[in-house]
């Protein structure tokens, strides 16, 4: 069983900062691809930040230069800063990590956290 638990959302005004957390806990054999996505209502989930295997990073157009990813294999962890932000960036944000458990070491499965809102508005 592998858990995502994830922290630091909140409200914050307009170009204020924020930093989101996700910790993955369980019997993890290796982590591969690390990411972050957000749902705002009405909308599909998209993806905001993608860590690749070999560390290189991708971001969604809107959030380059604002949003900053990044991944700790050997900790499990991933995390979000996110800086000057926006209205538009209101949504509940979700960690992912593909992760390999030691049950089953070479097929790694997508683990999703709970979920944290975030909310920009003065």
């Amino acid at each position: 069983q592998v858990q995502l638990v994830e922290s630091g959302g909140g409200l914050v005004q307009p170009g204020g900062s924020l930093r989101l957390s996700c910790a993955a806990s369980g019997s993890i054999y290796r982590t591969y691809d690390m990411a972050w996505y957000r749902q705002a209502p009405g909308n599909q989930r998209e993806l905001v930040a993608h860590i690749l295997i070999g560390g290189s990073t991708k971001y969604l157009d809107s959030v380059k230069g604002r949003f900053t990813i990044s991944g700790d294999n050997a900790r499990n962890t991933v995390a979000l800063q996110m800086d000057s932000l926006k209205p538009e960036d209101t949504a509940v944000y979700y960690c992912y990590l593909r992760i390999a458990t030691w049950l089953d070491r070479l097929n790694p499965s997508d683990y999703w956290g709970q979920g944290t809102q975030v909310t920009v508005s003065s």
